[in-house]
This record gives structure tokens, C-alpha cells and sequence, in this order.
């Protein structure tokens, strides 16, 4: 029988690294900012989880520093969609096997889960992501089965400092002709209002074919309403012919967020931009598994109609890593295997809709997403030295082009230090492994 670890974890920081003062000295900074270029061998000033300044030769007389010579300094990477309570599953699964695909997995496995199980598996993909670079994620939950699922996940998410939204979905044996728990959510809402590192948002089935049918639009109706009365985010995946469905409904608007931006029509696209819609794109999944029958990734159409747009990993089971410097070369091919070089899509617009971008989509860019005072710390370095990063002459096309995971050096989260060197500063990653591992069993024995 399983411990109810998540239970002894939920709403526990103290394991977590002191927010302090301190210089990130010496780096070649991308503030990633509106009109602001970058500063090479500059310093970021950080106070309590706040950006005090950035600048050339700050003084912070007692402030402790952390030498950036020979790194890149950053925002941390902002991911839009990602399914972090499957991550475990990446033990049982085989893309390419037809019994042990993603959905036939997670299909069979997700009703198995407990509440622990949920817990292991977003800790062992948030520590995957915050090791690359990932300090803000969009926890997209379809498999939450009860309250207390969600409730494991927040405290996975707390446990380890990282910051983003929690999509609050259903659990995936729920019958299609059944609405979600609209009631679990508006519960674990209030208790999570008020949490300066964490938000709502609710995660719906979308009402045209999926791989377990259709669900019918008067449930997909109750469910915005419910949602919308909430007054929460919501989140949905995209699939050919469904934006014209939910505006035929009025359903369209900027509190929704569609993902995979493929079979969008050019009407379908204009009305996404006149109503607000977002839209995260996940490069690997969709040319791994989506192209196929989905058709191409259209980022620069939706680009040109000046659809809002964002990056995430998906899931990072079934892409088998939760890398976001390849989500940006995914992206960047997909491109240029369309268009070639008569349609530039840059380095830095990359890593813009890798940060700035995506902090947009959750409607948090006034805390976070650039580098600029007042704004909340969360940085990377990126080290320039490493033997597949080196010699750097244009950091952007270094970070797009050539940087893994491997090179992250640092990584701070609201003012937490919670890598340094490349190693954890709190986190048990190897316990994190462990419990991930143990559970994948269990279920898999289950």
C-alpha cells in the first residue's frame, strides 16, 4: 500500500533553498525584453525573488555573486502544455509499438493511478525540466481522477520551487457523455487562490474525433460555462475542423488556448486572432507522431494572422525527454523544410516564444518571461564553454543551434538557487528516481 507521500508534502517549501541577495556577475545576458538589446559581460542584481537591476559593473556591496563569466544569462524557458503526471509512464511505453503507444498506455494505465502515483511522476518530469532550463510549466492534467490528484500534483509542483499553472482535466476513463468535475475544481481552486507561484486553469475535451470519440458538444458547453463561472483558463487540444465547432457555439475567446496548430483553416485562423485565442505549439510530438494525419505545423501562418503562440514539450513520455533547446530546433526545421530560407524564422524568435511568449500565453508576463527590474527572478545560465557549445560568436544561434540540457549551469526560480554548477542545491533527484521507478511498477503490476 502506498504511503500518501504527496499528503506529507502539500504546501511544504522548507526543503527549498532561502530566496537571498545576491549579483549574477560578469555574463552575456538576453533580457529577452521589448527594445532592449543584449548586455555582454553585464550583471543582474536579484534581492528577495526580485530583479532589482541589470547593468554594467553594479555595485551590491555584501551581496553574495555568482560568477557568469563565460555563460549566457536568461530568462528561464516558459512551457505552455505539458502532461507531467504520464512521465513515469516512459517506462511502459514504446512510441512506435502499436500496444505500447501513448494512447494505448496511458488509455489503460491512467485509470490505475493514485494520488502518490501522480505525485512521482510530475516530480520526476519537473526535475527533468528544471535540470534543462525550465522554470515555468503548464501542468496539463488529463488524468485527473479526484481532488486529491490535483491536490498531489500541486504538491509535487511546490516541492520542487518551480512556478506555472495547474490545468485541472478528467480522468481518462471518464465516460464521454459525462461532464468533468466541475465541482473538485472550483474546491482545489479556492484553496490554491492566493499562491503567488502556482494558478488554476481547467484542461476540456475537445468535441471533435479523438482517440477515444467524440464528446458531445452540450457536455463540452457545461463545461465552459462551469469553468468560465470560475473564472479560470482554460485549455484545450486542437484538432482539425474543432475551432470552427466551438465558434459556432461562442465559445471562442482569450481565456482559451488551443494546442497543436495544425489543419487550421485560413478562415479558422483569422477568427483566432479576433477572438484571442492562443496557441501552443509542441514541435516534437507533432512532426514524431501528429504530421501524419494532422498535416504541417502551422506556426507561420498563425504567426502572419498574428495569432498569440507559445512552445511546449507535450509529453515528455512519449517524445522520451523534456528537452526545450529541441523543441526550439524541431520548430526551426519544421520551418525550414517548408519554406527554406525565403521565410526566416530567427534564433531570437525562437527563444522569445520560448519565454517571453509563453509567459504571454498564461498571463503572466508582467511577473516573469524577461529579464527586467521589478520582474521576478527566474534565470539561467548557460554555459558558452562546453565542448558543443564552443566558440560562440552569436549566443542566440548558439542557444538554438547547438545547446542541450547539458549545458545549463544554473538555474533560479523566484529568487531560489535551485541548480549551481549543474548539480541540485536541495533536490534528491536520485530519491526522485527511485519513487518514479516504484510506482511505474506498482502500476504496471496493477
Amino acid at each position: 500500500m502506498q504511503s500518501a507521500r504527496w499528503r506529507e508534502a502539500a504546501g511544504h517549501v522548507a526543503g527549498l533553498p532561502a530566496r537571498e541577495e545576491f549579483v549574477i556577475r560578469g555574463g552575456h545576458v538576453m533580457t529577452m525584453a521589448d527594445g532592449m538589446d543584449d548586455l555582454p559581460d553585464a550583471d543582474v542584481h536579484v534581492r528577495d525573488g526580485t530583479l532589482v537591476a541589470i547593468g554594467r559593473g553594479l555595485r551590491v556591496p555584501g551581496a553574495r555573486e555568482l560568477d557568469a563569466r563565460g555563460m549566457i544569462v536568461m530568462p528561464g524557458f516558459v512551457d505552455t502544455h505539458w502532461h507531467l503526471w504520464n512521465c513515469s509512464l516512459r517506462a511502459l511505453m514504446s512510441g512506435d509499438e502499436a500496444a505500447r503507444g501513448y494512447f494505448p498506455v496511458t488509455l489503460s494505465v491512467g485509470p490505475k493511478f493514485t494520488p502518490d502515483d501522480s505525485y512521482h511522476s510530475v516530480r520526476l518530469g519537473l526535475a527533468e525540466g528544471l535540470a534543462g532550463g525550465i522554470t515555468t510549466v503548464h501542468n496539463w492534467s488529463h488524468n485527473t481522477r479526484t481532488p486529491d490528484h490535483a491536490r498531489a500534483e500541486l504538491a509535487a509542483m511546490r516541492s520542487l520551487g518551480i512556478r506555472g499553472r495547474l490545468a485541472y482535466g478528467w480522468g481518462q476513463d471518464l465516460p464521454l457523455d459525462r461532464a468533468m468535475d466541475l465541482a473538485g475544481l472550483a474546491e482545489v481552486a479556492r484553496e490554491a487562490a492566493g499562491d503567488p507561484m502556482i494558478h488554476l486553469g481547467a484542461a476540456l475535451r475537445t468535441p471533435v474525433s479523438n482517440p477515444r470519440g467524440t464528446v458531445p458538444i452540450d457536455v463540452v458547453r457545461t463545461e465552459f460555462a462551469g469553468v468560465r463561472r470560475l473564472g479560470l483558463p482554460i485549455t484545450m487540444h486542437a484538432r482539425p475542423g474543432v475551432v470552427s465547432v466551438l465558434d459556432a457555439h461562442g465559445l471562442l475567446g482569450p481565456d482559451l488556448q488551443l494546442v497543436h496548430p495544425q489543419g487550421v483553416s485560413p478562415q479558422e485562423q483569422l477568427r483566432l486572432a479576433a477572438c484571442g485565442v492562443s496557441f501552443s505549439c509542441s514541435p516534437v510530438i507533432e512532426v514524431l507522431y501528429a504530421q501524419a494525419s494532422r498535416g504541417v505545423i502551422q506556426f507561420h501562418e498563425l504567426e502572419c494572422a498574428c495569432v498569440r503562440q507559445s512552445l511546449s514539450v507535450d509529453s515528455s513520455s512519449a517524445s522520451a525527454n523534456a528537452d526545450f533547446f529541441s523543441c526550439m530546433r524541431t520548430l526551426l526545421w519544421s520551418h525550414r523544410q517548408r519554406f527554406g530560407a525565403e521565410v526566416p524564422l530567427t534564433a531570437r524568435r525562437l527563444l522569445r516564444l520560448a519565454t517571453l511568449d509563453g509567459a504571454r500565453d498564461l498571463g503572466i508576463a508582467d511577473h516573469v518571461g524577461s529579464l527586467e527590474a521589478g520582474k521576478r527572478a527566474d534565470v539561467i545560465l548557460v554555459r558558452t564553454t562546453d565542448l558543443n557549445m564552443a566558440p560562440v560568436v552569436d549566443p542566440a544561434f548558439s542557444l538554438v543551434y547547438s545547446a542541450q540540457p547539458a549545458n545549463v549551469d544554473t538555474v533560479i526560480v523566484d529568487g531560489r538557487v535551485l541548480r549551481r554548477h549543474g548539480q541540485w542545491t536541495a533536490c534528491d533527484s536520485a530519491q526522485i528516481v527511485r519513487d518514479a521507478a516504484q510506482s511505474a511498477r506498482e502500476l504496471a503490476a496493477r
